[in-house]
């Protein structure tokens, strides 16, 4: 299990376990991106929340994390990344950012990954961000120690890798440039 506090992670391994039978039966689950990969033609960045009121807080922000990163690619439909990425959806590039609080930094990178249905996974970035609260209530049988809840937030952005462009990130584009 790949476990990272405040930093950037890289699994030795190319294949991503499916998140459920159902996606392992019909081929479904994202790999991992090549060393030599670079997201330098961005497509897409989705946005997303995750919020966990209870639990085992030593487990850190993996449960706020996988909610922000579904809440990120829940509400979207890419159908044209079969056309706009050479090679289709099998060499999409997904980057993840997420933001977590500091003291509760710990993310299980390994289970963020399974959320992914396909594309190639770059290395999972894990920042100080996010939030905590008090969310007025204590649930012993949930594992709550106090009322602790803990907020992440996720960037995922969606592309692919241009081996004809040096650049190792994609451009900024200003809006008064015309495009």
């Amino acid at each position: 299990m790949a476990r990272t506090s405040l930093a950037v992670a890289r699994s030795l391994c190319t294949k991503i376990r499916p998140l459920s039978d159902e996606w392992a039966r019909v081929g479904l689950g994202a790999n991992r991106a090549a060393p030599h990969e670079k997201l330098n033609r961005l497509l897409f960045v989705q946005c997303g929340f995750g919020c966990d009121q209870h639990g085992d807080r030593k487990k850190g922000s993996t449960a706020a994390a996988l909610r922000a990163v579904r809440d990120a690619i829940s509400f979207n439909s890419i159908p044209g990344v079969a056309l706009s990425v050479p090679g289709g959806r099998d060499n999409m590039l997904v980057h993840v950012k997420l933001g977590v609080p500091s003291q509760f930094s710990e993310v299980d990178l390994d289970e963020v990954a399974r959320v992914f249905p396909y594309g190639k996974l770059l290395p999972i970035e894990v920042t100080t961000g996010g939030l905590t609260f008090g969310c007025g209530r204590v649930v012993t049988e949930l594992g709550d120690e106090d009322d602790t809840a803990i907020v992440a937030v996720a960037a995922v952005s969606l592309g692919y890798h241009d081996p004809s462009d040096a650049a190792l990130s994609p451009r900024t584009w200003d809006t008064r440039d015309g495009h």
